[in-house]
């Protein structure tokens, strides 16, 4: 990787981790998908979930990984090795298998050494493999399920940290993502300052009726007086 952008990449990283990441830490993905909802950008995702219940939150800075078919073109390096030697604390490496459930694209000896490196997890829109080793390793991955078939002889990593599709959404190197229970959503950094406002914003409104109906308001009463309905509207 060109070593100029490299070095911009682990800056974003740096900057998230100073200003921003204790502010995303507070909130849920569900938050930050109204939020981007409300300012007509697009970054929520479907259907790629913690491989375990006890994984919990994970947000960081992307690092990208491509995936194509094996064919013809050998791969040049075995999958995931460039895009861990990219990474720096704090960075969740993010991979575009295009959904595909029948092949891994991660394993126990990726996991390990991303947790080396202090990788924060790893998010698949496809499958994951040796997940016993990820659960010993204590490193989260979010995936859409769990296959036992090698990548080897099936798919090659066709390019580390450029722009990938991600569950529909685009997703660049240094770009916001952050997964819970609920799934991932993705946050363009440009636009990271003003998501987080409205993603408070609207935390601290939905806190707010949760205090008034747990306190005995009526939720019909509670409903009018914040108008939720209208919540995501600028």
């Amino acid at each position: 990787m060109d070593l100029i952008k490299e070095k911009e990449e682990n800056s974003m990283q740096k900057e998230f981790d100073e200003k921003y990441r204790s502010r995303f830490e507070k909130l849920s993905t569900t938050n930050v998908s109204d939020a981007l909802d409300s300012l007509g950008l697009k970054g929520s995702t479907c259907g790629i979930r913690p491989m375990i219940e006890r994984w919990r939150k994970v947000i960081g800075t992307a690092v990208t990984m491509k995936m194509t078919a094996a064919g013809e073109t050998p791969p040049k390096t075995h999958l995931g090795m460039n895009a861990i030697a990219a990474s720096v604390p704090g960075n969740v490496i993010v991979i575009d298998n295009g959904g595909r459930l029948d092949t891994s694209c991660w394993g126990g000896i990726l996991a390990n050494g991303a947790k080396k490196k202090g990788v924060v997890g790893t998010l698949i829109d496809g499958a994951c493999r040796d997940l016993d080793d990820c659960i010993d390793a204590d490193y989260i991955v979010y995936a859409r399920g769990t296959v036992v078939a090698t990548a080897r002889g099936r798919i090659i990593e066709e390019s580390t940290n450029t722009m990938i599709q991600f569950g529909g959404v685009q997703v660049r190197p240094g770009d916001v993502v952050m997964g819970d229970s609920s799934g991932v959503v993705v946050v363009p950094w440009e636009h990271v300052e003003e998501v987080l406002a409205k993603a408070e914003q609207l935390y601290a409104k939905e806190e707010s009726m949760v205090n008034e109906i747990l306190a005995g308001a009526d939720i019909i009463e509670v409903d009018h007086k914040y108008g939720y309905n209208k919540m995501l509207q600028k």
